[in-house]
């Protein structure tokens, strides 16, 4: 199961970010928060007794089935005026959540109240591990579909390093070489060929920033109006 996987911010972070703020509505999601147990039911219900404690004043909260959605302004809609009494809004989200929010409510701060650290798959129950770093420049199809750039410490990209020993990390020993996996999945596949295969050097600026825009193919026109 692929989750955005989050941290709760420092709580004085969150105080200073509703410096002035007197009267707040505390959002959360149903979906990866809750399994990485940073904005779910309990979670949200801590953050009002402790931002109750400060003297703020919580007019509200809710958990979002799915906080990134096209559903939100909907569910929001049920807290309609616990949400209209608020001065802000603390959102336990990832960060599409935070933005997915921010974007119904113009006229009010929204605070977020976790980081978002990347994409993730669960390894065991509450056990995440990185999958993903959207770098846009897949690899997948050379490394037997196991990512050396979300899974090496140094992301390297043109096999393991001098310190790999016996199958493990030099970084971190108690986690396996995914160099090694790499090999040992090419092996059983009969394409250990890929292995010579050559990656120049990454382009960290792949796509341009900010606001990057991605248009399906089929979607596209040159440039007389055309679709492509």
């Amino acid at each position: 199961m692929i989750r955005s996987i989050t941290r709760q911010k420092p709580f004085e972070d969150i105080v200073r970010l509703a410096g002035g703020i007197s009267k707040v509505f505390v959002v959360g999601c149903g979906t990866c928060v809750t399994m990485t147990r940073t904005g779910g039911q309990p979670e949200v219900e801590s953050m009002c007794a402790r931002l109750g404690e400060t003297g703020k004043q919580v007019t509200g909260s809710m958990v979002i089935p799915v906080a990134c959605d096209a559903l939100t302004a909907e569910a929001l809609q049920e807290h309609a005026q616990a949400v209209a009494r608020a001065d802000a809004l603390i959102v336990m989200t990832c960060a599409f959540g935070v933005q997915t929010v921010a974007m119904q409510f113009l006229d009010k701060p929204v605070i977020p109240a976790l980081d978002t650290l990347f994409i993730g798959k669960e390894k065991e129950p509450g056990t995440f591990e990185e999958v993903c770093s959207q770098c846009g420049e897949c690899i997948l199809g050379e490394t037997a579909g196991i990512c050396p750039v979300a899974g090496c410490h140094k992301g390297l990209v043109n096999g393991p390093c001098g310190g790999t020993n016996r199958g493990k990390c030099e970084v971190d020993q108690n986690k396996d070489c995914v160099w090694t996996l790499i090999y040992r999945k090419l092996e059983k596949m009969g394409r250990l060929d890929l292995m010579r295969t050559y990656h120049r050097p990454r382009n960290h600026h792949v796509e341009p920033r900010p606001g990057k825009t991605f248009i399906p193919f089929e979607e596209r026109s040159d440039d007389d109006g055309t679709q492509l």
